[in-house]
């Protein structure tokens, strides 16, 4: 399996192109701002063709690029029915701080945002084949309504799925709840309920910092061990 990953953009979101392998069909998730150009570079290198733009949820910094993405490679994207509007008003899901840096993000210019030509709905525990790969489509509410993970397969020793996780479960952390659309309580459910019993074994690439592990997060992340030991007790959370 070829996994390439990159970080774009001034919130430096990862981006992650996915293929079977080089001279195949591939998969983008979380092209955010500015990842066009670094998709682009993959796809050449790689001598990929995209098929498909998966959206792990609707805030700005993840799907920024959905719609340019998508339109130059006449590719689908999906996002779940709850975070689609954001596809077209990303400002709805925004922070103040965050809505006073678009201008400067802009450099004063008028940008509007519209939807790929071909939009389709992901749902909890669906499984989608794309590009020769499989994923499965957790739904996993509370960082945003609609905020979602997708595992596939990995042939590789010592793993068994790898995780693309959003904003839902960082190294050390976890999203942000306090945005339009993110519930604590329900990020808590989430976590409990679909986190925690994934195996130790699967890799955990997040939407922001480095790889990890569920098994790693499970004894670190003190998120998941006051979970697994009864405290449900707030900390610092990360997100846009």
């Amino acid at each position: 399996m070829l996994i390439a990953g990159f970080p774009a953009g001034p919130w430096g979101t990862n981006c992650y192109v996915v293929a079977t392998g080089d001279r195949s069909e591939c998969v983008v998730v979380d092209p955010g701002k500015d990842a066009a150009d670094g998709v682009a570079q993959v796809v050449r290198e790689r001598h990929l063709k995209p098929v498909a733009v998966l959206a792990t949820h609707g805030h700005l910094d993840h799907v920024w690029s959905v719609t340019p993405v998508a339109g130059a490679y006449d590719a689908t994207a999906w996002i779940h029915a709850e975070d689609r509007h954001l596809l077209v008003d990303p400002l709805a899901g925004m922070s103040e701080d965050t809505r006073l840096m678009m201008p400067q993000l802009l450099g004063g210019a008028e940008h509007t945002w519209r939807e790929p030509d071909d939009v389709r709905l992901l749902e909890d525990a669906q499984s989608l084949e794309l590009a020769g790969l499989t994923f499965t489509v957790d739904h996993m509410p509370g960082h945003t309504r609609g905020s979602v993970t997708f595992r596939t397969p990995h042939p590789a020793d010592g793993v068994s799925e790898v995780l693309f996780a959003g904003d839902v479960l960082f190294a050390g952390s976890i999203g942000r709840t306090d945005l339009p659309g993110g519930d604590h309580a329900t990020m808590l459910r989430t976590l409990a309920d679909k986190v925690l019993p994934l195996a130790d074994d699967v890799v955990v690439l997040p939407g922001h910092g480095e790889q990890t592990s569920i098994g790693a997060e499970r004894a670190t992340n003190p998120y998941l061990r006051d979970l697994a030991a009864g405290d449900d007790a707030p900390r610092v959370t990360r997100g846009l």
